[in-house]
C-alpha cells in the first residue's frame, strides 16, 4: 500500500491526514505558500506516521510564518510525533501539549 497525504482547510486550520514523510511531502511543501495563507495552526491528529521529513517540514513552515510575522501552531501531535521533537530538541520550537 503506498502512503498518502492530504489535507482540508478549515477555516484558519490546516488539517492533515494520513502519512506525512519523505515520499508524501513533496505536494504539500510545493503548495505550501498558498496553503498557508491565514493559516494559524496545522492540526496533525490524523497523520498516522511522521518520519523526521515530515518533522523538518513542520518546523520550516512554523519558521516562515514566524518570518513572515504569524504565529502557526501545530496541534494534536501523537506520542509518536512528541517522541520525534523531544529526539531532536525541538520543545522550544514545536510545543507539545
Amino acid at each position: 500500500m503506498t502512503a498518502q497525504l492530504s489535507w482540508q482547510l478549515r477555516q484558519n486550520i490546516l488539517l492533515l491526514q494520513g502519512d506525512l514523510n519523505r515520499e508524501t511531502l513533496l505536494p504539500l511543501w510545493q503548495q505550501s505558500g498558498a496553503l498557508l495563507v491565514g493559516i494559524h495552526c496545522i492540526n496533525v491528529a490524523q497523520l498516522q506516521r511522521v518520519d523526521s521529513s515530515g518533522l523538518a517540514l513542520l518546523v520550516h513552515l512554523q519558521q516562515r510564518s514566524h518570518q513572515h510575522g504569524t504565529t502557526l501552531t501545530i496541534s494534536g501531535i501523537s506520542e509518536q510525533l512528541a517522541t520525534l521533537v523531544k529526539l531532536y530538541n525541538l520543545q522550544q520550537i514545536i510545543s507539545i501539549y
